[in-house]
């Protein structure tokens, strides 16, 4: 049993569930079995607690989300696609009428204006003024949101308005770190995660003066997403180039002092910067409907890639590198990181990237310990879920069985045997008939209700 809490793992482990909670843990010796109890052989296996993927956008796909999520151990997520029918998931999930991973949801996007959403289909709400600000965190709470999330275009008076009206309501907010605000700004007014590396990065760059100087010039039509990227990317390359450690040293401190967290998505960045390394006949494409992957193609192409050169295409790899060795900094500065994948956009799969983004950061320097605690305990405590994230006696019985050891390779965490969620054992054949499920209905075409477009994936329909 691996304690991510800090614990040394322990061998020879028997854990003993109750309902839907850890009646007990400890060696074969110490635990009494009951007579009755369903025993699933765990002999050369390794139990860690179930993960947390702290970024996805749900589809709305009842069929395809939930069941990948749970069969690759993912038992939580924090879902940034703010949109009733997933409030509707949230709250079947904890009333235990949809077997699902436990969730919490954001508010539909406040952003500024004119907003890189619009026609996207995705939801979000355009604010231009401190009034409109505070009305749409009002309306976003009163709706059912769990926390509100902010985006790239708010003015400093709408994004400090935000802040202001969510200390007054006592609900959190999190999101993109906006143009117009430096990242040290936004962790200091409250924000309590900060999600990717676009513009974030730019404080610890030596150059910040004359990239805010030009960041501020950029002019954008409202949709214009791919714009954004274009005009953006040789600001990025000037801060992937201008990394200043001591800069970097105040920054980092700013935030460690704040608890403000970082979830870099690096799994989305390595589709975003490497599309090359993208394989378009992976084997978990059987896992979705064709809408889906039709459409993440032209995503891919038309978000991601139209307007690229050559040159553009060298420098994002020179800049994944470094947004790689710029979250590997962050973490060894002490900064928090939570493991997020950005699923829902493209080539980014439900359940399965999250295994990805844990191979992530252990190559941006994370332990296989510490890249575990980033999808189990870290999330926990973020999200105020104590009783989830560990494996100790009366917590939730959120649990994943590997067949391999994941602080030997971080790459075990793939090697899923089974899955208990909330007390309900996934046993390894019924892992099986779930997957087997998710790809016929994939295949079938008949699929539940359907969300509008995914957030980070503008102009794109979720299928």
């Amino acid at each position: 049993m691996i304690d991510t809490t800090g614990g040394r793992p322990l061998a020879n482990a028997t854990v003993l569930v109750h309902g839907d909670r850890i009646a007990a843990v400890g060696t074969a010796r110490e635990v009494h079995v009951p007579a009755d109890a369903e025993v699933v052989d765990g002999r050369g296996k390794f139990v860690v607690p179930g993960f947390i993927d702290s970024h996805v956008h749900g589809s709305g796909q009842e069929e395809i989300d939930p069941p990948l999520f749970l069969a690759n151990g993912v038992t939580t997520v924090r879902d940034m696609n703010g949109q009733a029918l997933l409030y509707e998931w949230r709250d079947r999930v904890e009333a235990g009428t949809l077997f699902g991973p436990r969730s919490v949801v954001a508010s539909s996007i406040v952003d500024g204006g004119p907003s890189l959403l619009a026609g996207s289909g995705a939801p979000y709400v355009e604010v231009v003024n401190a009034g409109e600000a505070r009305a749409a965190v009002r309306e976003a709470v009163a709706g059912g949101a769990d926390f509100i999330k902010v985006y790239a275009r708010l003015t400093p008076e709408a994004y400090h308005a935000i802040a202001d009206e969510c200390r007054k309501l006592g609900v959190s907010f999190v999101g993109h770190t906006p143009d117009a605000i430096p990242l040290a700004e936004a962790s200091a007014a409250g924000q309590r995660s900060f999600e990717h590396i676009y513009t974030s990065w730019f404080d610890t760059s030596s150059a910040e003066v004359e990239i805010r100087r030009r960041l501020a010039k950029i002019n954008v039509g409202s949709g214009e997403y791919n714009s954004w990227f274009n005009q953006t990317h040789p600001l990025e390359v000037l801060a992937a180039r201008t990394f200043d450690p001591a800069l970097a040293r105040k920054v980092f401190s700013r935030l460690v002092a704040d608890r403000s967290f970082q979830v870099p998505t690096l799994t989305q960045h390595r589709v975003f910067d490497l599309p090359d390394s993208v394989a378009l006949h992976d084997d978990r494409l059987r896992y979705l409907p064709a809408a889906t992957r039709d459409g993440w193609q032209v995503q891919l192409e038309q978000l991601y890639l139209a307007g690229r050169t050559p040159k553009d295409v060298l420098e994002h790899r020179e800049i994944f590198r470094a947004r790689t060795r710029w979250i590997g900094a962050a973490h060894r500065a002490g900064v928090p990181v939570l493991a997020g994948t950005d699923t829902g956009t493209a080539y980014v799969y439900p359940g399965f990237s999250l295994h990805d983004e844990l191979e992530n950061l252990v190559e941006a320097g994370f332990s296989p310990m510490q890249a575990l605690q980033a999808a189990t305990s870290a999330p926990a405590g973020f999200l105020g879920l104590r009783e989830v994230g560990v494996v100790r006696r009366d917590a939730l019985a959120d649990l994943v069985v590997l067949d391999a050891d994941p602080l030997a390779d971080i790459r075990n965490t793939k090697r899923v045997h089974a899955v208990v969620v909330r007390g309900t054992l996934i046993s390894a054949d019924r892992r099986e008939r779930m997957l087997s499920d998710v790809e016929a209905a994939a295949a079938g075409g008949t699929l539940s209700a359907r969300l509008a477009g995914c957030a980070c994936a503008p102009g794109m329909k979720a299928a």
